[in-house]
């Protein structure tokens, strides 16, 4: 269906920005958050039909405020960070006197904002500001753009394309991607119990539940990678290949020959470290680079993880739709 394949090509490439953004901003690089408030500027005006422009362009470092619609009276604050602490400096700024009656409405490009939705939040200048309806998030924004007709739908994924579209780093991992499972697949593992694939669990419980403390900064990391390993996954299922079981079966071999005597992040690690092993193995020189085997070795195990092929899954669990 055309819709399903326009709304996961828009949401993939959110999510990736935002890992992108909150990545490099703790490593205080700050490049893609300056780009970031141009990128939501022209997302939304298409998203809502505003009419906001970059305050910052006319006055470098306006306090609290990044984007402005004169129109329709809105001020907005396009951050990585979203604290209520943040929010609330935002709305007690002296500058904000000037805008009394506007709307303001925070933007988080990094993080999910669900948790500030249910705050109060001190607002002396007597701005329009109701946190459930102004603070968003790109899930708060996917879920609108789950909702357009197909022709803004449309217009959205090709706003998106134009401008993240040309990511040559994501296609070059999805390309090793390939290669990895192709050769991960490569020797034939069906005397192994066959496995079923179920649907993904709640990552953050069973993080907790299997003390994985270090490793959870990997499984979130690496995460934002499912929709691109499910593509794989399934265009070599589809050719009666199995490459998804012969995978995912072999990981699980490695975790039980670690899980007696290793537990929490040891064990992940040991696991990510098997299957790096077993790529360099199967790798031609050259083929792949000690970085892609890194990172591609990382977006399978945690694959593995979050369909509930390795570590314990807690009793009580509920899965979340696939």
């Amino acid at each position: 269906m055309n819709r399903v394949n326009l709304y996961n090509y828009i949401e993939e490439h959110l999510i990736v920005l935002a890992h992108r953004v909150e990545t490099r901003g703790k490593l205080n690089i700050l490049d893609l958050h300056l780009h970031s408030e141009n990128f939501y500027r022209d997302f939304l005006n298409l998203l809502y039909g505003w009419n906001l422009e970059n305050l910052n362009k006319v006055n470098q470092n306006v306090e609290a405020i990044d984007l402005i619609d004169r129109t329709n009276r809105i001020v907005i604050q396009v951050s990585s960070t979203n604290t209520k602490q943040k929010i609330e400096s935002a709305l007690e700024k002296g500058s904000m006197a000037n805008y009394k009656g506007w709307s303001f409405k925070f933007i988080s490009i990094a993080r999910s904002a669900t948790d500030m939705r249910t705050k109060l939040f001190a607002n002396p200048h007597s701005l329009n500001f109701s946190p459930v309806n102004d603070i968003f998030d790109i899930y708060s924004l996917l879920r609108e753009v789950l909702d357009l007709n197909i022709d803004k739908l449309q217009d959205v994924e090709t706003f998106i394309r134009k401008e993240l579209g040309n990511d040559a780093t994501s296609k070059v991992i999805e390309s090793d991607l390939t290669r990895v499972i192709t050769m991960l697949a490569q020797v034939d593992w069906s005397t192994f119990d066959q496995i079923k694939l179920d649907n993904e669990f709640q990552i953050d419980t069973k993080i907790d539940h299997n003390d994985l403390i270090k490793s959870k900064v990997v499984i979130k990391e690496y995460n934002i990678w499912q929709n691109s390993v499910r593509r794989i996954y399934s265009a070599f299922d589809a050719e009666g290949l199995n490459k998804s079981l012969f995978v995912l079966q072999k990981i699980r071999s490695f975790y039980l020959e670690h899980c007696c005597a290793l537990k929490g992040d040891d064990l992940f690690e040991a696991v990510r470290n098997d299957v790096k092993t077993e790529i360099r193995k199967h790798a031609s020189n050259g083929e792949l680079t000690e970085e892609s085997i890194d990172i591609c070795s990382d977006i399978i195990v945690v694959d593995a993880f979050i369909r509930c092929k390795i570590f314990e899954n807690p009793e009580g669990y509920s899965y979340v739709t696939s």
